[in-house]
C-alpha cells in the first residue's frame, strides 16, 4: 500500500455532499427523531461500529448514537465523542486561506509557485485551483478505486512521520492529470500546498492560524490539529481498519496514527458539537465576508446534483433540500458536516468503521440516508449518481 518514494497510500473520501439549489427544511419542523436512531442503528446492523449524530433544525437540537464504542465491550458511542473528521480539514483551511485573500495577502488566481518557487509547483496552477482541486495535480493519497483496498503494510506506517516539503516535492515532480483548470480531480496534496501557503504568509503553522481565527473565537474548545501527535484525548469511538491476509478478512484497531500523512488535508480532531459550531457561523457568515462566500461558493459542477466550490461540496438532495459542507474520510472513521444555506439547519455524523467496508455503495447509501434524513426530514432519498 505504497507508491514510489514511500509516501503511504490511503483510502479516499468519498463525496458525499454538495450542490447548488433553494433551501428546505421538512414542512413538519424538522427531522423525525425516532426515525433518524432507527436510521443509525440500521448503520450498525449494516456493519458499521458506531454511529454519533447531532441534527439542528426548526424543532431544535437532538444528539443519538448506536453502535459500540469499541469492539468487545458493551459501552455505546458516546454522543459527543471527539474522532478525526478526515476532509472536513479542508474548509477549515480555505475559510482561513480565503481570510487571507480578504486581508489583501494573496488573490485567488495569483500563481502559487509566487510563493512557494522552491516546490516547481506548475506556473498556471492558481490558488483558486488547488481550493477547488481543479489544478491537475496528483493526490499523494489513494483515489476512490475499489481496487485500492486496504492490505497490511498500511499498519507498518501509520506511525511514521511524512513532512508537507516531503509530499509536495513528490508529486510535484509527477506529470500533471490534464492541463491545469480544465478538470476536476480531488487531490489531497491541493491541501497540503494550501497549508504550506498559509504558513508562507503568516510566518506561523498553518494550525496556530485555524485556532487563532476560527476555533477562539468559536470556542471549538474540543477541536484539534494534532500534528504528529497520534491519540484521540477524551471520550471517543475506535476506529477500525478492515484488511485482508491470507484470503481472510481481518480488522485491526487505528484509533491511533501519526496523522502527518494527511497534514492541511485531513488531520483534524473534533466533536458533532464544534463542527455543527463551525459550519453554522460559516453559512451564517460570521467568518468570510459576502464577497469571499460567494467565492467559496463558486462551484465546479461534478454532476446534476454535486459541486464543489473552494473547501466546501455543495448537494441537491430531492424536495429542493441543500447541503453545504464537507465529508470526510480518515482511516478507521468517515464524517459528515453540512449545513442548510442560511445556517439554520444542520447535521454532523460520525461513523466508525467496521465490517461495513467505507468504499461500498451500500455505505454511501446509508450515510447519504441518514444525512438527508437529518438535513431535510426525507426519509429514503434515492442515490442520485454525480
Amino acid at each position: 500500500m505504497r507508491i514510489r518514494a514511500g509516501i503511504v497510500v490511503v483510502a479516499a473520501i468519498v463525496a458525499l455532499t454538495g450542490s447548488a439549489g433553494t433551501n428546505a427544511v421538512a414542512e413538519s419542523g424538522g427531522a423525525d427523531r425516532a426515525a433518524l436512531q432507527q436510521a443509525m442503528n440500521d448503520f450498525v446492523a449494516a456493519g458499521a461500529t458506531g454511529v454519533q449524530l447531532r441534527v439542528r433544525d426548526r424543532s431544535g437540537e437532538w444528539t443519538g448514537s448506536a453502535g459500540v464504542a469499541e469492539i468487545g465491550r458493551p459501552e455505546g458511542v458516546p454522543v459527543d465523542g471527539r474522532f478525526r473528521a478526515g476532509s472536513i480539514t479542508k474548509t477549515f483551511i480555505a475559510t482561513v486561506l480565503l481570510q487571507l485573500v480578504d486581508e489583501g495577502k494573496l488573490g485567488l488566481d495569483d500563481p502559487v509557485g509566487r510563493y512557494l518557487p522552491q516546490f516547481g509547483v506548475d506556473h498556471r496552477i492558481t490558488v483558486r485551483m488547488i481550493l477547488q482541486h481543479t489544478s491537475g495535480l496528483r493526490s499523494h493519497t489513494r483515489g476512490s478505486d475499489p481496487a485500492d483496498a486496504a492490505d497490511p503494510l498500511l499498519v507498518d506506517d501509520v506511525f511514521r512521520t511524512y513532512l508537507p516539503d516531503e509530499i509536495v516535492r513528490f508529486v510535484a515532480a509527477e506529470p500533471l492529470k490534464f492541463d491545469p483548470g480544465t478538470g476536476w480531480s480531488y487531490s489531497n496534496t491541493n491541501y497540503v500546498l494550501a497549508g504550506l501557503l498559509i504558513e508562507k504568509l503568516t510566518g506561523t503553522p498553518y494550525a496556530w492560524q485555524v485556532n487563532l481565527r476560527i476555533v477562539l473565537p468559536l470556542g471549538l474548545w474540543r477541536t484539534e490539529l494534532p500534528g504528529q501527535g497520534m491519540e484521540i484525548l477524551g471520550p471517543h469511538a475506535h476506529g477500525y481498519l478492515r484488511y485482508t491476509e491470507d484470503g481472510e478478512s481481518k480488522l485491526f484497531d487505528i484509533t491511533r496514527l501519526n496523522p502527518s500523512w494527511a497534514g492541511a488535508a485531513g488531520e483534524i480532531i473534533s466533536t458533532t458539537e464544534d463542527l455543527t459550531t463551525f459550519v453554522t457561523a460559516l453559512a451564517g457568515g460570521r467568518l468570510l465576508s459576502l464577497a469571499l462566500m460567494e467565492e467559496m461558493r463558486d462551484i465546479h459542477r461534478l454532476g446534476s446534483a454535486l459541486g464543489y466550490g473552494l473547501g466546501l461540496f455543495e448537494r441537491d438532495f430531492p424536495a429542493d433540500c441543500v447541503g453545504l459542507g464537507h465529508n470526510g474520510r480518515m482511516l478507521g472513521y468517515s464524517s459528515e458536516m453540512l449545513s442548510s444555506p442560511d445556517g439554520r439547519a444542520s447535521v454532523v455524523i460520525s461513523v466508525t468503521e467496521g465490517a461495513f467496508a467505507p468504499e461500498s455503495e451500500a455505505f454511501q447509501i446509508a450515510m447519504i440516508r441518514l444525512a438527508s434524513l437529518a438535513l431535510c426530514g426525507l426519509a429514503s432519498p434515492p442515490l442520485r449518481p454525480a
